[in-house]
């Protein structure tokens, strides 16, 4: 892909916005456009935080490696692994660096470049499973190791995130994280009610 910014109306969120615990970055993120320079985006609708060495279910609790080196570095960067030997996942990094935080991007509402979606995933049969899920959304939206350490902020590199002057839903209840086996019980996964591209767990 061509090295460009994303063009979709909306101001891109500032390094101030993910420069915050990522508890407070994740419900925030809500109703945000995940944006790409080939006109697809997406609106963020669900979302999990995760908070670096207080977090037994972050990639990060026990220190930084090869791996999830990015986590550690500056916020407002993309970070993306592979898991169960097939899928990539994206997140965003936050909080300060060295800190090892960030928000996984769970879900989308496509909102364009629908049909581009639908040729990175040609075997789903309804639109509202396009992005249905972390893996779901990083297949729709061509995200791989690639765009690993991309900066969403600086916005060249042919992703980012866009407020387009749609709230967050407001007082959004926190629900537990979907996928892990430790840390269970710390209630740091968000959506928008009701939102039918929210995944199921």
């Amino acid at each position: 892909m061509a090295t460009r910014r994303p063009r979709w109306p909306g101001d891109v969120l500032p390094r101030s916005f993910f420069h915050r615990d990522a508890r407070e970055v994740a419900p925030a993120l809500l109703n945000k456009l995940l944006a790409c320079a080939d006109g697809r985006a997406g609106r963020i609708v669900e979302v999990e935080a995760y908070v670096g060495a207080i977090d037994p279910a972050a990639h990060t609790f026990r220190g930084r490696t090869p791996r999830n080196a990015v986590m550690f570095g500056p916020p407002g960067h993309m970070y993306v692994y592979f898991t169960y030997g097939m899928h990539w996942c994206a997140n965003t990094v936050c909080g300060d660096v060295g800190e090892g935080s960030g928000v996984l991007i769970r879900a989308l509402e496509p909102v364009a470049g629908i049909e581009r979606m639908r040729e990175a995933r040609p075997r789903v049969k309804r639109d509202r499973e396009l992005c249905s899920g972390p893996a779901r959304l990083t297949q729709a939206m061509s995200i791989t190791g690639e765009q690993n350490g991309i900066d969403l902020v600086r916005a060249r590199d042919g992703y980012t995130v866009l407020d387009d002057g749609t709230p967050a839903p407001e007082n959004a209840p926190g629900s537990a994280r979907i996928g892990i086996r430790e840390g269970t019980d710390l209630l740091w996964r968000w959506l928008v009610a009701g939102n039918p591209h929210v995944s199921r767990p």
